[in-house]
């Protein structure tokens, strides 16, 4: 599990660590970090060459004392300087090590511009947006790979908004736990990759609100048949999806359903559907008891009248595409939505190109509002439980923005609710394996959404026989 916390959590955490070292320990540590994860991009050390963009306060003097190390290892550096008071002791140690200062910033000729920035600009305790000083020197380091500190400079940490100026980094380099703005988009994007240094925090630190789930979280969680099973313990998930207007819809919707998670799949909608959906998966069958629904895949005019058929059962729900536009409060049965930023304007009136912005933010709100477990989707779904917590699905590929790919993810998730999982974890776990799924099927190619279908119980098969070794 990546588990991602608030700054004032990591600044506690921090301090009541700090209490228990010697004064600099804390700083020591993260700086041998950063430079080890500098020295391994940089293939070597002499010959290279580091520019240090560094800022006031820790994250300049982690910028500061990775320089001095990387100098002492042959390595070519320069400090940058962007604040009037940079940290005392760092600048003391890049300075005996042989590193050069640089008051602000300086043009460089091509045979001395750097193999790496290293953006120590500000840290988590920054404002959102850039000074004019530090945009002018990243303009003059135009093309080369950053690396940042803790986060990339200018973004908001504990939202993952973006509202004005920033780093984007191919490395961010951070220490003891991960920020909020490391798994959220759009500030995400703008991470790069996300290497954690191990500094001792995870004793000191609270449990934590964010969390992204890895492969054998999802292992652990997947719902295993026992000895004594059959088809009806293992849960029925029904499937109202597709309609005439749509009939794909509900053939991808019960190719995900019938992954094998659940022990039976019932189809319930349109008869020329309903024939399209058994030639292709014969073991479907026809309307009966159910553990969990799946609604409004290309539901189209029926799907209020889907939902409700669907929500007088009782049971958890998936609602999903046409059936979202029916939902105005709380429906009364544990249940996911599963919208994409357009679905959830709709519903909510927000402005999609805010809720792309917000994503954190509206995801919480919405799983408040309609007291259901949200899933967003987006590069980096986000899945909001009503009491705030929250899971992010880093798997997929770009690839997965395709047609019926949603349909897919919302039989998975019905699978999982029917087979007993609760639907913050269902919404989690579904999401993670539809996004392997799709990796998968795509292997650095196109897809369309019954590949991703097709390659679900691969994905399965591999998680479980990992979990057993």
């Amino acid at each position: 599990m990546r588990h991602a916390h608030p700054v004032a959590e990591i600044r506690a955490a921090e301090a009541a660590l700090m209490a228990q070292l010697p004064e600099g320990a804390l700083m020591q540590r993260a700086a041998r970090g950063l430079a080890t994860a500098v020295l391994d991009l940089l293939g070597g050390a002499y010959g290279r060459r580091v520019v240090l963009l560094v800022g006031p306060g820790d994250n300049g003097g982690d910028a500061l004392w990775a320089g001095a190390m990387l100098a002492r290892r042959g390595v070519g550096v320069e400090a940058w300087l962007l604040a009037e008071r940079p940290h005392a002791e760092g600048l003391a140690a890049l300075r005996a090590a042989g590193g050069r200062l640089t008051r602000g910033h300086r043009d460089l000729p091509t045979a001395q511009r750097p193999d790496v920035v290293l953006d120590g600009i500000v840290g988590i305790g920054g404002r959102p947006g850039l000074r004019d000083d530090a945009v002018a020197a990243l303009a003059a380091l135009d093309g080369v790979p950053i690396v940042a500190v803790d986060v990339p400079s200018g973004i908001d940490v504990d939202t993952g908004e973006l509202t004005g100026s920033h780093v984007r980094a191919a490395v961010t380099v951070t220490f003891g736990t991960h920020r909020i703005a490391h798994l959220v988009d759009p500030a995400a994007e703008a991470c790069g990759v996300v290497h954690l240094v191990d500094i001792g925090l995870a004793p000191v630190l609270p449990p934590a609100g964010v969390e992204a789930l890895q492969a054998a979280d999802v292992a652990a969680l997947l719902p295993l048949p026992g000895g004594f099973a059959h088809k009806y313990t293992r849960g029925v998930v029904g499937v109202r999806a597709g309609s005439a207007q749509y009939p794909g819809a509900g053939l991808l919707c019960v190719g995900g359903a019938a992954c094998g998670l659940a022990g039976m799949v019932r189809y319930v909608g349109d008869s020329a559907v309903a024939d399209r959906v058994r030639e292709a998966h014969p073991e479907i069958v026809g309307a009966g008891r159910v553990q969990a629904w799946v609604v409004g895949s290309g539901g189209g005019d029926t799907a209020a009248d889907e939902l409700a058929a669907a929500r007088a059962d009782g049971v958890p729900l998936v609602v999903d595409a046409d059936a979202l536009a029916h939902v105005s409060g709380a429906l009364g049965v544990p249940a996911v939505l599963t919208p994409h930023a357009g679905e959830l304007a709709a519903m909510t009136g927000a402005d999609r190109t805010d809720i792309e912005a917000r994503m954190l933010h509206h995801a919480r709100a919405a799983a408040e509002r309609y007291d259901a477990v949200v899933l967003l989707k987006g590069r980096h779904t986000l899945i909001a439980a009503p009491d705030g917590r929250v899971r992010v699905t880093t798997t997929g590929t770009p690839w997965l923005a395709t047609a019926g790919a949603g349909d897919v993810l919302g039989g998975v998730i019905g699978a999982l609710l029917a087979a007993g999982l609760d639907p913050f974890d269902a919404a989690g776990v579904g999401s993670w394996v539809h996004g392997a799924a799709a990796t998968r099927a795509a292997a650095g190619g196109p897809i369309v959404a019954g590949d991703v279908a097709r390659a679900l119980p691969v994905v399965l098969r591999e998680l479980l026989g990992e979990s057993a070794a």
